[in-house]
């Protein structure tokens, strides 16, 4: 997982994974307000309103991106 500062070509979508430098908290963004320069994210539950520069955007590597768990059932009755 890397962290990348968010640039004014970036777009932000609703639902994207945000780094919040000051809590240091991952969190959702609800709202990319590139006019204002304000970001709103849930941060455990809270509304967060901050300043764009405050804010890096998550990137996932390929490989950590498609890991699937996978489990296995009961052998005892399949019989």
């Amino acid at each position: 997982v890397e962290f990348r500062e968010i640039e004014d070509t970036d777009t932000v979508y609703p639902g994207e994974y945000l780094l919040h430098k000051p809590s240091r908290q991952i969190v959702v963004c609800g709202a990319y307000m590139k006019k204002e320069e304000k970001i709103k994210a849930l941060a455990n539950g809270r509304l967060l309103v901050g300043e764009i520069a405050d804010f890096q955007k998550v990137l996932v590597n390929k490989d950590d991106q498609g890991k699937k768990r996978t489990f296995s059932r009961c052998k005892g009755c399949s019989s």
